[in-house]
């Protein structure tokens, strides 16, 4: 507890339990000679717990509470025998009743004491102290000061003894707490010191003032050693209990064991959690080489695990270690402990052997695998994840740079997967990609790997590819395998595969570059229709940037006026009047020029611009459309993107109202595609367009995935044949004109239009005619042309002469 002067004052230690884990060194220091005035009371250094001082001192009081009552009542009685005669019995009986409750007041505040010991003092409660010992004092002041100048010098002789008797009494009974004894002493000193001078008894006045100061230092002092006993005895349950503690924690720790090895390195002293980690009694340990305890057939074999060959090593070299991890095997289970051991020295430095402390964490080494795992491979497939795949990539791009060889990636995204998700549920479609996953291990071997990207993407990482032939055999084996069908919860499946590869270091040098280029060659494969390999190449770069240069420029067409609607005449087919124009998006940019329409609709799909796009569109149309004769309709292209937005009925609403066009004059063409997405939100949207009274045109039918539910549940009013049947029906194709018959009679029963689209010369027309579609739409009759060319071709009467 002593150090450089300076004791550890131990004033938690009745309160260590709840903090059993705080280092004793750790505690509030003082000073070596407790300054007199803290031990009084009067400061309280704020850097130390002067407070649980105040607790230790103050404790005290609540014992001597019966003692100091005795003392005050035989020095009571005293005083009334003595002044008896000369003050007479009613001022001694009135001081008496004083005497008694200021008496009782007192004690009540000192029996509140009795737990101080173990808790800190409180100011009020001091406050209450020294108020009482201050008005008991005062009390004692009417006999020394009123009593003897009544009776005279020999009586305040004898008063005076008795405060004297009780002041020493209480030095000694409470010596722990002297504010008290030096308040009394000093107020009746002063008292009895007046009195004298008064009565004119100078040596009595002298004495008082002597003893009075001879037993306040003596009282501090008491104070001192007995408050500096409490504090080391304090000191030393504190550290006993410390120890204690610490030895009861690591005794009922069962993951510890202590274990010691001789210069042969055979197991002695073994202790019983050792040998209940061994799994064996004592008696069989006892002698066994400690390697063969945890080595299991490894013993026999001599194959031991690279961390229990550590071990042995470190054992032979007599090194110190501290936390080595070695996998043990007992009884037959395979186990992880932690091992820590010193050599064992005797005086001499001879070498005695090994002692050392084990703990097992083979389930913190497990949980420590299992987060390494979840960190590397895919959970719903098993595969590896995005991490392990860049850095297998990451090995093959610098074994192919050591050997000079060639690694390659290639990235597969499986085709028509979300029409499964989104037909059959995700749990189907996390089936399938379990079973997906399965296909692909069964082609993978030791220079392949395969793992998941994320989503319906893979990805397969071919350490040496350098033998030709080696891509695109794999790629082409792992495309047929995965567009065999699938059976799950009695539903058979097809999906396909498109490939796109990359070689490295040829068409890169990292894993980003790499991955990124073989993920162009991928957009291309499915930009080809899906069930494709295609190889990356550099022109392919070119075109992303092209791509990646076209949106940008597309984000900003609309602030900058580089939009602008060409309008083609949709005429009847009997009367060669126009009936309606088509509203046709052209986009003629600042840095590119003149862009086609196939080639930034399908970007402004892919990017969601087509929502802004068309709903300027839709706006400018109707706005157009007012300055025609009231007979004719404008139709309106809507993509599929436009239909799942939430406001699209809205913006209909917008442009009609803002142009004041007539609901009956609007037509929205859409695709069957449509449908292949969020099917019910698009056929809600547009019977909200249908409410409007607007009518819907289904547009090149017949070209994608017809379904004549499509048109059961949607009340299309024009069906438009796509120019493709036309051109084949204007060749005697059977297969067209089939086709054409067919939906000219399915429309009449529905009471639906046909418009035949791409007649491009007068018998096209005629055939159109006699095959029975209504309106005809085409270069015959005219081109998509400008607003003014549109609205001049009504000065003939709207009707076409070709």
């Amino acid at each position: 507890m002593f150090a450089r002067g300076v004791f550890y004052c131990p004033l938690t230690f009745l309160g260590y339990r709840q903090r059993v884990n705080k280092n004793p060194s750790d505690l509030p220091a003082l000073p070596a000679r407790l300054p007199a005035l803290a031990v009084v009371g009067i400061t309280s250094p704020g850097q130390d717990d002067w407070a649980r001082l105040r607790g230790l001192q103050y404790a005290k009081l609540a014992k001597g509470v019966l003692p100091r009552m005795i003392a005050h009542g035989v020095a009571a009685a005293l005083v009334f025998w003595i002044f008896w005669a000369s003050v007479g019995p009613i001022a001694i009986a009135a001081w008496t009743a004083a005497l008694a409750g200021v008496l009782y007041y007192g004690n009540r505040c000192d029996q509140g004491l009795a737990d101080a010991e173990s808790r800190r003092l409180t100011r009020d409660e001091f406050r209450k102290h020294w108020v009482a010992v201050v008005l008991i004092s005062l009390v004692w002041c009417i006999p020394i000061v009123g009593f003897s100048l009544l009776a005279g010098p020999r009586e305040l002789l004898a008063i005076w003894a008795i405060a004297c008797t009780l002041s020493v009494g209480s030095a000694l009974v409470v010596a722990a707490a002297p504010l008290g004894t030096i308040i009394f002493v000093t107020i009746t000193a002063l008292a009895a010191a007046i009195t004298g001078l008064i009565l004119g008894d100078y040596a009595t006045s002298a004495i008082t003032m002597f003893f009075a100061g001879l037993l306040c230092v003596g009282t501090i002092e008491s104070a001192r050693t007995y408050l500096t006993a409490r504090i080391a005895e304090a000191g030393v349950a504190e550290k006993s209990e410390v120890v204690s503690l610490l030895l009861r924690e690591f005794e009922e720790n069962q993951a510890d064991w202590l274990w010691q090895v001789d210069t042969n390195r055979k197991v002695r002293s073994i202790s019983p959690r050792f040998a209940f980690a061994l799994g064996k009694p004592p008696e069989e340990i006892e002698g066994k080489p400690f390697i063969q305890l945890i080595a299991g057939d490894a013993w026999e074999t001599g194959h031991f695990v690279p961390s229990l060959h550590d071990l042995a090593e470190r054992l032979k070299r007599r090194e110190n270690f501290s936390n080595l991890i070695v996998k043990v095997t007992i009884n037959a289970e395979h186990r992880w402990w932690e091992l820590s051991g010193t050599p064992i020295l005797d005086e001499q430095g001879t070498y005695m052997g090994f002692r050392g402390v084990g703990s097992d964490v083979t389930e913190q080494r497990e949980s420590s695998e299992k987060i390494a795992y979840l960190a590397r491979y895919d959970t719903l497939t098993g595969l590896p994840n995005r991490l392990m795949l860049n850095e297998a990539l990451r090995d093959a791009i610098r074994y192919a740079e050591q050997w000079r060889t060639r690694c390659a990636f290639l990235m597969l995204d499986l085709d028509r997967f979300k029409a499964v998700n989104d037909s059959l549920g995700h749990l189907v479609g996390d089936q399938l990609l379990a079973k997906v996953s399965k296909r692909l291990k069964e082609l993978m071997d030791d220079n392949t790997m395969c793992g998941r990207l994320g989503g319906d993407e893979f990805a397969i990482v071919i350490r040496d590819a350098s033998e030709k032939g080696t891509i695109e055999n794999l790629a082409r084996k792992v495309i047929a395998r995965l567009s065999q069908p699938y059976d799950i919860d009695n539903h058979t499946l097809y999906v396909g595969a498109s490939v796109g590869s990359a070689v490295g270091p040829r068409d890169g040098n990292s894993v980003e570059e790499i991955m990124r280029n073989s993920d162009l060659a991928l957009y291309r494969a499915k930009d080809e229709g899906g069930g494709e390999h295609f190889a990356y190449e550099p022109s392919l770069h070119a075109s992303a940037e092209e791509r990646r240069k076209l949106e940008f420029s597309l984000r900003r067409a609309l602030e900058r006026n580089e939009m602008s609607l060409n309008f083609q005449p949709v005429v009847d087919a009997h009367e060669e009047t126009i009936v309606s124009f088509e509203a046709l998006l052209r986009w003629n940019s600042q840095e590119h020029g003149f862009v086609p329409p196939d080639k930034f609709i399908p970007l402004a799909e892919d990017t969601r611009l087509i929502v802004p796009i068309g709903t300027w569109v839709l706006e400018q149309a109707c706005l157009e459309a007012t300055r025609w004769p009231r007979h004719v309709r404008i139709a309106v292209n809507v993509s599929g993107e436009q239909l799942i937005e939430p406001e699209f009925a809205a913006s209909v609403i917008r442009a009609l109202s803002q142009s004041g066009l007539e609901a009956s004059r609007l037509e929205i063409e859409v695709t069957e595609s449509i449908f292949l997405r969020d099917a019910n939100i698009a056929r809600a949207a547009l019977e909200q367009v249908i409410a409007l009274g607007c009518t819907v045109a289904l547009d090149d039918f017949g070209t994608g995935y017809s379904s004549l539910g499509y048109l059961r549940k949607l009340s299309f009013s024009t069906i438009k044949v796509d120019r493709s049947f036309v051109q084949g029906a204007a060749q005697n194709s059977a297969e067209s004109l089939a086709i054409i018959r067919a939906v000219v009679a399915m429309a009449d029963s529905l009471e639906m239009t046909t418009t035949a689209e791409g007649v491009e010369n007068a018998e096209e027309a005629e055939l159109i005619r006699k095959l029975g579609c209504t309106k005809i739409q085409g270069y015959y009759f005219g081109r998509p042309m400008p607003a003014v060319e549109a609205l001049s071709l009504f000065e003939d009467g709207g009707r076409l002469i070709a």
